[in-house]
């Protein structure tokens, strides 16, 4: 008998029956093997506090997104880690607009973005600008040409790369909720 994908997807609904709510599931989720990984272990299944809604209507998941931006590193190109889906039970890629639309974090324009581009792009769109001694200039030389040379318009037709940033209101937020960045493991260095 072959398994659909509307039968594993039904497994899927029932593991989570008695969860709050559905954990995000990607489409591209191998369902077969998960479910295969949950029958041995049930560390494989989103925790149910992660899917518990915090006081302010966002999950943990969110919380822990608010984090990783804050960390400054957090960008349109950013490689998403599968423990947002994984541990958490969220879409970070759709997520992050969510956290837009609430005010908790904003899109950098694209002169704040350049401090994502390495100096040998910086130096590759100032020589387009003629501009001359580009060799002997540090960083912060490069981002001080950057903003004398380039408008905000004609950068944004140049790279498509954006940063993401807190809010006042997404670092006050993140603040009110450190018990959940407390039991996110980190890594060490």
């Amino acid at each position: 008998m072959d398994v659909t994908k509307s039968d594993l997807l039904q497994q899927v609904r029932e593991i989570y029956a008695k969860h709050l709510q559905m954990p995000y599931i990607s489409p591209e989720r191998d369902l077969q093997a998960w479910l295969n990984e949950v029958s041995v272990s049930s560390g494989k299944i989103v925790p149910k506090r992660n899917m518990e809604r915090l006081d302010n209507g966002l999950l943990p998941g969110h919380i822990i997104l608010l984090w990783r931006v804050n960390f400054g590193t957090y960008t349109t190109d950013t490689v998403i880690s599968k423990y947002f889906e994984h541990t958490y039970g969220i879409d970070a890629q759709k997520d992050i607009h969510l956290l837009m639309e609430q005010g908790l974090v904003e899109e950098e324009s694209a002169i704040v973005s350049t401090r994502h581009l390495t100096s040998g792009v910086l130096k590759s769109f100032l020589k387009e600008k003629q501009v001359k001694g580009l060799s002997s200039l540090k960083r912060a030389d490069i981002d001080e040409a950057i903003r004398t040379h380039f408008s905000e318009e004609e950068l944004t037709k140049l790279f498509a790369l954006r940063g993401y940033t807190l809010t006042q209101k997404g670092q006050e937020t993140l603040k009110c909720y450190p018990e959940v960045v407390d039991r996110h493991p980190k890594k060490k260095f």
